[in-house]
């Protein structure tokens, strides 16, 4: 049988192969990088200007490192790549017919398309959470956690009732995967140790940081061995794990969940979501345009080769990807796996244009990671597990290498360098729209502590 992508470079009218790729993630970029010596013009897409690179949002979120530490302008990483051209818009639509991508105001004719556009975060149903619970996927959902846990101690600074005091200095983080684990940590990290001597109107070593987690575990895509070391490193931290939990409502005063028979009421001013994911609104619209399967999340069902079935000149990459063509699951939606279906993509085309065969996408398992806190991570590299202070360096390594560029890398290293000498986090500022942003949610959770207190009282 054809492979998809053993179709002619040349497209009808004798130009160069056009290939737009729709997201400027690790599945996008690594493509676009790649295709840059194939003899073929490629649009990248992207309605940001940078590549973010997401495993490192938490630390962004919890004042470690800057936005711009993590983020790299497209045009600047792809500048020596000359058949490669950027476009900063919105993908709004696919004409298969066509073979266009409609964009805000202009349309985009492809030969190969690249859909790369992820997925974002899955409520399950709940989508008025998101307001009072944000994710983290993006540079404005890290400031804006950033925002809340530092104005949280900001206001426990100012506040004279202990009772409200606590609840500022509640964090709750829903979802013991690596970024709920590695979010948790951070948090405490920064409580505990970075910020120990700030204050003077409160001890923010009072501070309760609370991971609830749905099974019976922490970081379930592990081996249990390494669950269980992440768990006693959270707890080493002081974090507070309760696993087996179900969360059935989140508010601006706190959160309610489950624990076996027992309802759990937790006030806290601070709760932030890494339960889960779904696919981008793209995956819906390929569903439409082409017939594609879609699991439960949204993603696109995709062949061997990573094509759409019936489909040839469509491809999906990353997140957004469910390839079950390898082991009794899907490939998890991580970034190694989307580099490495990015560079197959390019690979893929570049051997077609030497009109050669085109074998089926294989990924290489490098292993997981997960890091607890500053000093100490678990690993897992299929033939060798091993946690704490080794493998918290080789989460570092790994870390700094696969940052998109070198300035990025230097400027990760030095940061990471002073922090871990100094105790010190320098990317803590509140802005002044952010500050009076806080200023008003602290007067309306005052408000509504206050009333439930009143309800309390009548009753």
């Amino acid at each position: 049988m054809t492979n998809a992508v053993e179709a002619s470079v040349v497209n009808s009218v004798g130009d160069r192969h056009q290939v737009v790729i729709i997201g400027g993630g690790f599945g996008g970029l690594y493509a676009a990088k790649k295709l840059g010596d194939a003899p073929v013009d490629v649009t990248l897409i992207d309605k940001r200007n940078f590549h973010l690179f997401q495993p490192l949002l938490y630390q962004v979120a919890t004042g470690s490192l800057a936005p711009a530490d993590i983020s790299s302008p497209l045009r600047a990483v792809l500048s020596k790549n000359k058949n490669v051209r950027v476009l900063m818009d919105e993908a709004k639509h696919i004409d298969t017919a066509s073979q266009k991508v409609i964009l805000s105001e202009q349309e985009i004719p492809y030969d190969t398309l690249i859909v790369a556009t992820g997925v974002s975060h899955h409520y399950f149903g709940n989508d008025h959470w998101a307001t009072v619970a944000p994710g983290l996927k993006t540079v404005e959902d890290a400031l804006e956690v950033r925002r809340r846990i530092l104005c949280a101690f900001e206001a426990a600074e100012r506040e004279t009732d202990q009772e409200k005091r606590q609840a500022l200095l509640t964090f709750v983080v829903v979802g013991a995967g690596p970024t709920g684990v590695e979010l948790a940590g951070a948090i405490a990290d920064l409580a505990y140790k970075v910020m120990a001597d700030e204050f003077r109107s409160i001890d923010t070593s009072e501070a309760q940081v609370i991971l609830l987690e749905g099974l019976d575990r922490v970081l379930p895509p592990f081996k249990p061995e390494l669950s269980a070391k992440a768990q006693e490193g959270l707890e080493r931290l002081g974090v507070t794990v309760n696993t087996k939990t179900r969360v059935t409502n989140i508010t601006e005063t706190g959160v309610t969940y489950l624990a076996g028979d027992e309802t759990i009421d937790l006030p806290a001013h601070t709760v932030l979501w890494a339960a889960g994911v779904k696919a981008s609104p793209m995956g819906a619209i390929l569903a439409e345009e082409t017939g594609a399967e879609l699991d439960r999340v949204g993603r696109v069902v995709v062949a061997n080769d990573l094509s759409i079935p019936n489909q040839p000149d469509i491809f999906v990459v990353g997140d957004l990807a469910n390839f079950a063509h390898q082991g009794d699951t899907p490939l998890p939606g991580t970034g190694a796996v989307a580099m490495q279906e990015g560079e197959y993509m390019a690979e893929a085309i570049a051997r077609r244009a030497r009109g050669e065969a085109v074998v089926p996408f294989r990924y290489v398992d490098l292993g997981s990671m997960a890091v607890i806190g500053q000093h100490e991570a678990v690993v897992d590299m299929g033939f060798i597990k091993f946690s704490g202070f080794f493998a918290w360096m080789a989460w570092l390594i790994a870390h700094i290498y696969f940052l998109i560029d070198n300035d990025r890398k230097l400027t990760v290293a030095i940061h990471w360098i002073w922090n871990y000498f100094t105790k010190d986090r320098g990317s803590r500022l509140i802005t002044e729209t952010a500050a009076a942003k806080s200023l008003q949610l602290e007067k309306e959770f005052a408000t509504v502590v206050e009333r439930k207190q009143a309800a309390k009282q009548e009753v």
